[in-house]
C-alpha cells in the first residue's frame, strides 16, 4: 500500500463523490483508479461494458471458488 498525492481539487471531488456513492474516500479513489486502467485497457467499451464485464469476471471466480 502506497500514499498517492493528488491536487486539493481532485480530493474534494473524490470526497464529494463517496459521499453520494456511499463509499469511503478511499474505495472511492480505488474506483476510479481501475475504472481508468480498465478503461485505457479497453478503448473501445464503455463505463457500462466495463463494469458489466468486471461483474461477470467476479461471477467466474466464485463460481471457480477462488
Amino acid at each position: 500500500m502506497g500514499i498517492v498525492k493528488i491536487s486539493d481539487e481532485l480530493h474534494d471531488e473524490v470526497r464529494e463523490a463517496s459521499t453520494v456513492m456511499s463509499r469511503s474516500i478511499n474505495a472511492q479513489a480505488e474506483f476510479w483508479m481501475k475504472v481508468g486502467r480498465l478503461a485505457e485497457e479497453n478503448p473501445t467499451m464503455t463505463f457500462i461494458e466495463i463494469i458489466a464485464a468486471e461483474r461477470q469476471r467476479v461471477k467466474a471466480r466464485e463460481y471457480q471458488g477462488k
